[in-house]
């Protein structure tokens, strides 16, 4: 979720916890803060942009899939196609690249892990590199 509203810990907390019916025995938080110096400056404030106009859901599903099983759904809505196509390609090059989801292919003769693909799809050297290291 993506907010302008004012974020509340235990409101995050809550929701993942009542989501939840795993027997849970931790739980881990992180709180990130605008902070009062950086670079050597005093801060004023910080403002945050998402992607112009775009509303998104993403749901990415996990354990054994059989061929033609939807892994992942991404939806973004826009006024504007072209933002919603931008938004759509950005999340999947970066679910694929930073999400610890792993992906571990199984096919005749034999079974390999799948690495994380490149944020930017243009990027040949990355490209190359995740495709070397998909199929090493």
């Amino acid at each position: 979720m993506v907010t302008d509203a004012v974020l509340s810990l235990d409101a995050v907390m809550t929701a993942v916890l009542t989501d939840s019916d795993r027997p849970l025995g931790a739980v881990s938080t992180f709180v990130g803060l605008v902070r009062r110096r950086n670079l050597d400056r005093d801060v004023l404030f910080l403002e945050y942009e998402a992607w112009p106009s775009a509303i998104v859901g993403i749901h990415h599903r996990t354990g054994r899939l059989e061929v033609g099983d939807a892994s992942i759904v991404i939806v973004a809505a826009s006024a504007h196609r072209a933002d919603a196509f931008a938004a759509s390609r950005y999340i999947i090059e970066r679910v694929k690249q930073i999400v610890p989801i792993w992906k571990h292919e199984h096919f005749s003769g034999g079974e390999v892990w799948i690495e994380g693909a490149t944020a930017d799809p243009d990027d040949l050297s990355a490209r190359d590199e995740a495709r070397r290291r998909a199929c090493a």
